[in-house]
């Protein structure tokens, strides 16, 4: 289906009916399946035969998933796993040993930020942090021993991009993996492979799934790249069940039409945050006051749903304005059709040091909002009741 558009790739790629002709993707609720013969069952095994063997990581819904985000993305191959965090994890211990060194972006979800700190730097892997759209940081940071450059862009909270163009010719020239997470935009809006990427990250929890109803990941690239990927998940475990990849399978149905309205109700509530006296600063890549808006509306083509914003007086003002709301959630999670607000210094980013806060511009008076599809005027005004 490489002809098609990428609306119509959405809905049909991957898909494949049964013996029952059903017209929707089929759930293969199912831990094990059934060989014919012995002799089927061993050269299944042995990879000689093509087939379902075990639903940790065989499953015809699990592998439509997958078939269809790999075609939207633009990859050879891909591998879903149980979240975002999983499949994070998953790439970092296939692609990098013992000895090895990655280069990181220091604005990113502080999760992964605790994650490389806590438990890849137990295996003796080294890790730098640079700013995400300083390309001079990255090449410096460069070591022998470097196999993978790791990051986000958008960055989450505050919007930062990187020219993946350029990144990748510098991890190119020194033979390192250029891993993107590319769940703040989707490939709705952005393709990092065609960009020069090599490894595409998902937490599908957020807009690929879009409504808030299941954890899920993927990790996408070369068909080398992947095999590496799926021989850990296979060993470890962190595998996608059927039914939340029948969820988030469903969900890229809708997935263009959902990040437009994303993104156009964003635009109108960051135009709106700018006009108040009790705002700071807003960021959202949408705005042409936004330092990366031009190489954003290069390499993207939408700005997403998520806008910051800096309130002055600090957390005490940011907490005034997020429980003052009657609408909005307050919840931590994104990519919602509802909309949701946080303080990322004490939810998303609060295990981090103050260090480290500081460093990725988190302060204490930044409020996210994962901007859903509710009237926009609704939005603005249960926002401006705490400001």
């Amino acid at each position: 289906m490489k002809d098609l558009k990428f609306d119509t790739k959405a809905i049909r790629e991957g898909y494949r009916t049964t013996q029952e002709q059903e017209h929707s993707e089929a759930i293969f609720l199912t831990s094990s399946f059934v060989f014919d013969s012995a002799e089927q069952a061993a050269n299944r095994f042995s990879k000689e035969e093509p087939g379902n063997i075990y639903a940790r990581f065989t499953n015809p819904t699990v592998d439509a998933f997958e078939k269809k985000l790999a075609a939207l993305e633009g990859a050879d191959a891909c591998v879903a796993t149980s979240s975002g965090m999983a499949a994070i994890f998953a790439s970092i211990m296939a692609l990098v040993e013992s000895g090895d060194h990655i280069v990181a972006s220091r604005n990113m979800f502080g999760t992964s930020i605790v994650l490389l700190n806590t438990i890849v730097s137990k295996f003796n892997v080294g890790i730098s942090y640079v700013d995400l759209s300083d390309l001079s940081q990255w090449k410096n940071a460069v070591q022998d021993n470097t196999k993978l450059f790791l990051l986000e862009t958008p960055s989450n909270p505050l919007g930062e991009v990187v020219d993946i163009t350029a990144l990748s010719k510098i991890s190119q020239a020194n033979n390192i993996l250029l891993a993107v997470d590319n769940a703040i935009l989707s490939p709705a809006l952005q393709n990092p492979i065609k960009l020069g990427a090599d490894v595409v990250i998902h937490s599908a929890t957020k807009y690929i799934d879009g409504q808030g109803r299941c954890l899920a990941g993927a990790v996408l690239g070369s068909e080398a790249i992947i095999e590496q990927i799926s021989a850990f998940t296979r060993a470890t475990g962190p595998s996608l069940s059927a039914f939340n990849a029948w969820i988030v399978l469903k969900g890229l149905d809708t997935l263009s039409l959902r990040m437009k309205a994303h993104s156009d109700n964003a635009l109108k509530l960051a135009s709106w945050l700018q006009t108040q006296d009790q705002v700071e600063k807003v960021h959202y890549l949408g705005l042409q006051s936004h330092p990366d808006h031009a190489l954003a509306n290069i390499q993207q083509s939408g700005f997403g749903g998520i806008v910051s914003f800096e309130v002055k007086g600090g957390r005490k003002a940011a907490f005034k304005v997020i429980n003052a709301t009657e609408i909005l959630s307050i919840t931590a999670n994104l990519g919602d059709t509802k909309t949701t607000i946080t303080h990322p210094a004490s939810t998303t980013h609060g295990r981090l040091t103050d260090d480290e806060k500081q460093q990725a511009n988190i302060t204490e008076g930044l409020i996210r909002i994962s901007v859903g599809l509710e009237d926009i005027g609704d939005v603005i005004n249960d926002i401006s009741k705490g400001l």
